[in-house]
């Protein structure tokens, strides 16, 4: 009894050594960041062809999803809104829950399985192959040309790709209430804009900024830390979807507790 006591300790503290040691290096990775950010030279096209892998390749995805997300949002809320004959409600509702909640949180959550997955696929197989070691002794940055700029396209490109969705997400909201009505477009249009203001677009917009930061670092760290192996490459994509998916709702939370503090 004793001895499995022991075994059970031993294994708590190693879990929790291996955890502090993955945020304390995590922490050394972002701090790297920014000190690389600011130094030349400036890998502009890297950085361009990761805002384009980044950005437009997902669109389809984005556009599909946030049609979707409109779509059943409208048609789900529209009985219960019957019942208390506030269905002229309906835009606004659906706009608003889009623009603060819905929209940024899924499509961060779109990008991070594709996204953030990808990142530590490509740079753990880098990493494995050894391509990154040749870079290093090839006077090359690594960290400058594979890491920075992948982060600074994802802090860039998710804001871009939730204000999409949010389009998106209302033009689905308008063909699901005419589904079951006839609303005119333009009437549709003015209500949403009449019930959404600053505050709901601003920190919804700004918390989408720390989304792209941190998918984009934490499928970097995971790829350009991945051990020696092919199965490596594997645990990294799979380890950057999971810990980015977290990592959002972590910061989601903490953003609504800020913005119901502030505003």
């Amino acid at each position: 009894m004793s001895n499995t006591l022991t075994a059970k300790k031993e294994s708590i503290i190693s879990y929790l050594k291996e955890t502090f040691n993955d945020v304390g290096n995590v922490t050394l990775f972002a701090f790297r960041f920014f000190k690389e950010v600011i130094k030349p030279p400036y890998e502009m096209k890297e950085f361009i062809k990761q805002c384009y892998v980044i950005g437009y390749k997902s669109l389809p995805l984005v556009t599909i999803t946030g049609f979707i997300m409109g779509l059943v949002l409208t048609l789900q809320s529209r009985p219960t809104l019957a019942k208390f004959g506030a269905e002229s409600w309906l835009p606004s509702m659906v706009a608003l829950s889009l623009i603060r909640e819905i929209a940024p949180v899924i499509t961060a959550l779109i990008c991070a399985g594709k996204v953030s997955s990808g990142i530590g696929a490509e740079l753990g197989s880098m990493k494995v192959t050894e391509q990154i070691d040749a870079m290093e002794v090839s006077a090359i940055n690594p960290y400058k040309y594979l890491v920075v700029t992948r982060i600074l396209a994802t802090t860039l490109m998710i804001p871009l790709l939730v204000i999409y969705a949010d389009g998106i997400g209302v033009i689905g909201g308008y063909i699901g209430i005419n589904i079951h009505s006839d609303v005119n477009f333009h009437r549709y249009l003015a209500q949403v804009l009449e019930s959404i203001t600053f505050l709901d677009i601003f920190p919804a917009t700004i918390k989408t900024f720390f989304f792209g930061f941190f998918i984009g670092m934490i499928g970097c760290y995971k790829g350009f830390n991945a051990a020696n192996g092919t199965e490596s490459v594997g645990k990294a994509a799979n380890s950057a979807v999971v810990t980015a998916s977290l990592t959002i709702f972590i910061i989601d939370m903490l953003a609504v507790q800020i913005t119901d503090l502030f505003f």
